[in-house]
């Protein structure tokens, strides 16, 4: 399923893989969040509902460019750089754009639709 995330002047095509967690997260689109910044490698933003972890693996490493969800916090993550294995984290999907517009400092609004 592609999807398209909306951060200011930027839109950041993605596509969701097909999983449970995946599936139950574009249940909830369309979806305006607040991310803010994480260990300066991801942008994270609380979601309003923990999503079905049915069928996921332990965890996951995830890699610059990628849609996951880290289900100990119930929050989506998105990273703009490479990070080491995770447990509870579940790969949603993967943006398709230029990951710049996330590496700006700070809080940034973000609609997913």
């Amino acid at each position: 399923m592609k999807i398209d995330l909306h951060l200011d002047n930027v839109t950041l095509p993605a596509t969701l893989l097909d999983n449970p967690t995946a599936r139950a997260f574009a249940a909830i689109l369309p979806l305006t969040m607040e991310l803010e910044d994480y260990a300066s490698t991801e942008k994270i933003a609380y979601l309003p509902k923990k999503l079905t972890t049915e069928g996921a693996p332990r965890g996951y490493e995830p890699k610059a460019g990628d849609l996951t969800y880290y289900a100990p916090w119930g929050n989506l993550a998105i990273f703009y750089k490479d990070a080491p294995f995770a447990t509870g984290l579940i790969h949603l999907g993967r943006i398709e754009g230029d990951l710049e517009a996330l590496r700006r400092s700070g809080k940034v609004k973000i609609i997913g639709r």
